[in-house]
């Protein structure tokens, strides 16, 4: 936002100094105000609210219009909302402002006060539209905030229809099909859907259409009438059922010096990709053309360009023929809400279910099986799943048999998390369960967690990077029954002496401590760490020379990290970042 601050009075002088450097706002004087209204996002008056009211009466227009206002009083005790605090931003710069001075944000709009949805904010929040007049808007806004009986119809999943599932009001009610919006049941219906649908009557309606579409276009070469292209194709795919909802448009390389691209990229805005003859040619579609083939080298150009671009998405609209043109739309799969297998490998983070990745979260909340690694993740990390969900461990399967399970639920359309520990990455054992998945072409994808050597660093209180002294971090194991590659034994790389994370080697310390010693002092720090974030998690620090007599004498075996390297409770060494004398992007250096 370009945001103007105007302090008031000299009381509010070290204020208008915090925000100006915070916020990179610019100070104007009161009498400004009137001649820069329009010039400026928001303004942040630093003084009295009657004075704040008085300048800008004058000015106020539409909420769609005028920019945000907030006041703070001169003593930084109250940042008040003023003017658009919804559509303008006031209320969110409110909150900005409070937090970065420290004072108490009041808001007085009252969805936000009953701890409802503000519904003029999601189309710029979530990147919608809404084809509603500003009249209907508000009719739906009273309806909503007077909490009117409410149907919820999602058709798609993106990050605005998770936000709406998770903080469903109490009247609000979500529909599995636009048929049981029953107007003698609801008084609302909010729909998010980019399909076109019979609206009831007798309801306020509120369609948001998420832009979550790919079209892919074909175009003839040097069309005349270029500038009707956009609508003409906006019009055919509503006539087939789908709204414009596209966020990207799509089409083969060899057009990129037409026209039209450069109006749809100029003119409207819109974000064009290009693909090779040689993408496109390996997409399967529904209507090949022996004659695009034949002038561009593909069978296809519109369709595979719209599966292309969107991650081998759902094809909902075939080509459409224009006089000059051809049009598909393709939307990826993470947005649809059909019945699809899908596998989310998660990272559960060290062991402390606070750590699990609030992504990792919702993932477990979400999952119709959850299949965790028994032996190393705490079964604590499950205990979010929802009602109906199996919980199994995997400690006693093999590899066929998870691999069994998971594809049984998949098949069924099913939300699968596989659950490891750590980071999934980094000795996960994931890489032959994708192999599974990719013969049997599984959609899946990965969530990182926080690794265990993090949590060592963590627990250590430790920088593993001294300046000057050690900037690197070697994540290994010992050699147990698992061999290790020749180039990667211990004692070759330990000539580094950098900071080592030693994982699945407790069992073979004294092997372990007879590499190491080859290349480190004897008397180098290093620390075995067990159960790290666990409730019993144990920590054990001394010599490198006394390793094994540590490990040892505890009785340590799993789930234990071996740490070694001078970085262990080190304190000396300065970073340069935060030198007086040290100028970067966002500070200039003193001499």
């Amino acid at each position: 936002m370009k945001i103007a601050v105007i302090q008031i009075s000299e009381a509010g002088q070290e204020i208008a100094s915090t925000l100006k450097q915070e916020l990179g706002a610019k100070a104007i004087g009161r009498a400004e105000v009137g001649r820069q209204w329009k010039e400026f996002d928001a303004f942040v008056f630093i003084g009295a609210m009657g004075i704040c009211v008085r300048t800008i009466a004058p000015l106020v227009n539409d909420k769609h219009e005028d920019p945000a206002v907030v006041c703070v009083d001169s003593m930084g005790l109250n940042a008040i909302s003023v003017l658009s605090g919804h559509i303008g931003g006031a209320n969110d710069l409110a909150h900005e402002v409070a937090a970065l001075i420290g004072a108490r944000e009041v808001i007085t709009t009252q969805s936000d006060n009953a701890g409802l949805w503000a519904l003029d904010t999601f189309e710029k929040r979530f990147d919608w539209f809404t084809l509603n007049d500003e009249k209907e808007l508000q009719e739906c806004i009273y309806a909503f905030v007077n909490r009117k009986p409410t149907a919820l119809f999602l058709e798609i999943r993106d990050e605005g229809t998770d936000y709406l599932e998770k903080t469903k009001p109490e009247h609000v009610t979500i529909i599995n099909d636009i048929s049981e919006a029953d107007p003698e049941k609801y008084e609302l219906l909010i729909m998010v859907t980019p399909f076109v649908r019979a609206e009831p009557d007798d309801m306020c309606v509120l369609h948001f259409i998420p832009m979550v579409g790919t079209i892919g276009f074909g175009l003839a070469h040097h069309p005349k009438v270029f500038r009707y292209i956009y609508d003409e194709m906006a019009e055919a795919l509503i006539s087939h059922g789908i709204m414009p909802c596209s966020h990207r448009y799509c089409t083969i390389d060899a057009k990129k010096d037409e026209p039209f691209c450069r109006r749809l990229e100029k003119t409207y805005g819109e974000k064009v990709e290009f693909y090779t003859a040689e993408e496109l040619a390996q997409v399967d579609v529904p209507n090949p053309s022996a004659t695009v083939e034949k002038h561009v080298g593909t069978p296809s150009v519109c369709e595979a360009a719209a599966i292309v671009g969107s991650n081998h998405g759902k094809l909902i609209i075939p080509k459409i023929k224009g006089e000059d043109w051809t049009v598909a739309l393709a939307i990826d799969y993470k947005y649809l809400r059909e019945k699809k297998g899908h596998i989310e490998i998660v990272g559960a983070g060290p062991g402390d279910p606070d750590l699990v990745s609030v992504r990792g979260r919702k993932m477990l909340e979400r999952a119709d099986l959850i299949l965790y690694a028994g032996s190393l993740v705490p079964k604590a990390l499950t205990e979010c799943h929802k009602p109906g969900a199996m919980v199994r461990s995997s400690a006693d399967m093999n590899l066929e048999e998870q691999c069994a399970l998971m594809k049984q639920f998949y098949d069924e359309g099913k939300y699968i998390v596989r659950l490891h520990t750590g980071d999934p990455c980094i000795f996960g054992a994931i890489q032959e369960q994708m192999a599974f998945f990719d013969q049997n072409g599984m959609e899946y994808h990965i969530t990182p967690g926080i690794s265990s050597f993090l949590a060592a660093a963590a627990e250590l209180q430790s920088q593993f990077t001294i300046p000057e002294r050690c900037q690197t971090i070697i994540l290994t194991r010992g050699e147990g029954r698992t061999p290790m590659p020749e180039k990667e034994q211990l004692h070759l790389l330990a000539r580094s002496q950098s900071t080592m994370c030693i994982f699945l080697s407790a069992a073979i310390v004294d092997d372990v401590q007879r590499e190491l010693l080859q290349e480190y002092p004897e008397d180098t720090p290093v620390a075995a760490c067990y159960h790290l974030t666990w409730p019993d998690q144990k920590i054990y620090r001394g010599k490198l020379k006394d390793l094994a007599k540590i490990v040892h004498d505890n009785k340590l075996t799993l789930t234990t990290m071996l740490v070694v390297g001078e970085a262990i409770d080190n304190r000396q060494g300065l970073s340069e970042l935060y030198s007086k004398h040290f100028t970067h992007l966002f500070r200039q250096g003193c001499d």
